[in-house]
């Protein structure tokens, strides 16, 4: 599909394409008007000065002078003149020497029937102008060339002017257009640059106040809108940590109870204590869901990055792996150190949380790598499991979304927030996380982080 051009070059272009037009049609008219009045006052001169000369040849001819020759050699007003008398016998020429022949035969052929001619044409390569006249009596016809040379180099000069004018107004206009989209679109850039900080979580950015009545409204509007949300989804993460720290005792009284009943578990007989086995497994799982809903809120709350330091990212999942996994799981660590800048305890929970959804949905993970990409540091982790369906790769960073466990209940289930979470966190973070086939089966999880520059 072809890229449609952005809106600055388009007004841009419009701007430019419509200032060459007027200047064209500018140039094109005074190229008229300029050269049609320069070349008449020519052919007038050259008239008058051919009339006047003509009379001088008629008295001359008339009287049978035997000076004829030398009144044409004194006639020609300079070297690249050219007088014809083209008699009855003979073609009299002075001034520079030119074929008689370039003299179209029609133009003699008027001026023979009385009536004065003239014509544009080139004689040996110049251009000139002949003026063609009857001697009286029929006694031969007058032609004078005046030379053009003077007059043409003033034409190329002036179009040549016109042209790199129309050119150069076009250009002005583009730059006058892009200048100016880009000052009427300054607003909309700042809006889209407030927006998209909005939904990258920076929930305090706001428009600057603007001047121009015709702005003011629009920045007043976004901001008063921003404000809402803000409030908005502030409240909203209050009241889930409000909630979620106000069931925190009731629930540890509950998972307390749950582990006395769960050791006595084997002396109640039948469905009494399957009942009683799926009372404390839920009571677990519910304990795992509140101290996620008390991360998800404390993340929605926390926007700024002041406890940020560098940390070795190849370290935390050393130290996590020590922790979560077996001694035979594969860790690859590039050197240099992997660095990055971010706060350890949310790092620590996006490697544990995927740690454990590998364990939960595919029987563990089976590599951690460490990885230096492009500016990036990249960390995967693989698992042997059945992978995850393409439709399913962002829903499963969605909360509350265990995929096909969906409907399921028990310890090992899982809440539906590890994952959500660790996108949270790595938002947070400026880095990105996705899922995607690992090579030979299974997933592979990546998450991929600024590199610290130190």
């Amino acid at each position: 599909m072809v890229r449609r051009p952005s809106l600055r070059w388009r007004v841009a272009a419009a701007l430019g394409l419509g200032s060459l037009l007027v200047t064209s049609l500018l140039a094109v008219a005074t190229w008229n008007l300029a050269s049609d009045y320069m070349l008449r006052q020519r052919v007038q001169a050259t008239t008058r000065q051919a009339e006047v000369n003509l009379r001088l040849v008629e008295e001359a001819v008339r009287t049978n002078s035997d000076g004829l020759t030398e009144l044409l050699t004194g006639l020609t007003t300079n070297p690249d003149s050219t007088i014809m008398l083209f008699r009855a016998d003979e073609v009299l020429t002075s001034g520079r020497q030119v074929d008689p022949a370039v003299v179209p035969d029609d133009l003699i052929a008027m001026a023979r029937e009385g009536t004065p001619a003239r014509q544009r044409l080139r004689a040996d390569g110049i251009p000139v102008i002949a003026v063609a006249q009857s001697l009286a009596d029929e006694q031969g016809v007058y032609v004078e060339l005046f030379q053009l040379v003077q007059l043409d180099r003033t034409f190329r000069f002036l179009s040549g002017l016109l042209i790199a004018g129309t050119v150069l107004s076009g250009l002005i206009g583009v730059g006058l257009g892009s200048w100016a989209s880009r000052r009427a679109l300054r607003p909309l850039t700042e809006l889209t640059a407030a927006a998209s900080r909005i939904a990258g979580g920076d929930l305090k950015a706001r428009l600057p106040d603007q001047a121009d009545p015709d702005l003011a409204p629009l920045a007043s509007t976004f901001n008063s809108t921003a404000d809402a949300l803000e409030q908005r989804v502030l409240r909203d993460a209050r009241f889930a940590g409000d909630v979620s720290h106000e069931l925190r005792s009731p629930l540890t009284t509950m998972v307390n109870a749950a582990a006395v009943l769960r050791r006595r578990q084997a002396e109640l007989p039948g469905t009494t204590g399957k009942a009683l086995g799926l009372l404390t497994s839920e009571v677990d799982r519910f304990a795992r869901m509140v101290v996620d809903l008390m991360e998800i809120s404390r993340a929605d709350q926390e926007a700024d990055r002041d406890d940020f330091e560098p940390l070795d990212v190849g370290g935390l999942v050393r130290g996590a792996a020590g922790l979560r996994l077996s001694p035979d799981v594969e860790i690859v660590v590039e050197q240099p150190a992997p660095l990055v800048l971010g706060d350890r305890r949310r790092l620590d929970r996006v490697i544990g949380n995927l740690i454990e959804n590998a364990k939960q949905h595919a029987g563990g993970a089976v590599r951690l790598a460490v990885l230096h990409h492009h500016g990036k540091i990249r960390l995967e982790i693989d698992d042997t499991g059945p992978g995850v369906p393409s439709d399913m790769r962002t829903q499963v960073f969605e909360r509350f979304t265990r995929g096909a466990r969906a409907g399921s209940r028990g310890a090992d289930t899982g809440s539906g927030l590890g994952l959500a979470l660790v996108a949270e966190h790595v938002r947070r973070h400026h880095g990105r996380v996705w899922v995607e086939d690992r090579p030979g089966g299974g997933a592979r999880f990546v998450v991929e982080l600024p590199e610290a520059v130190v």
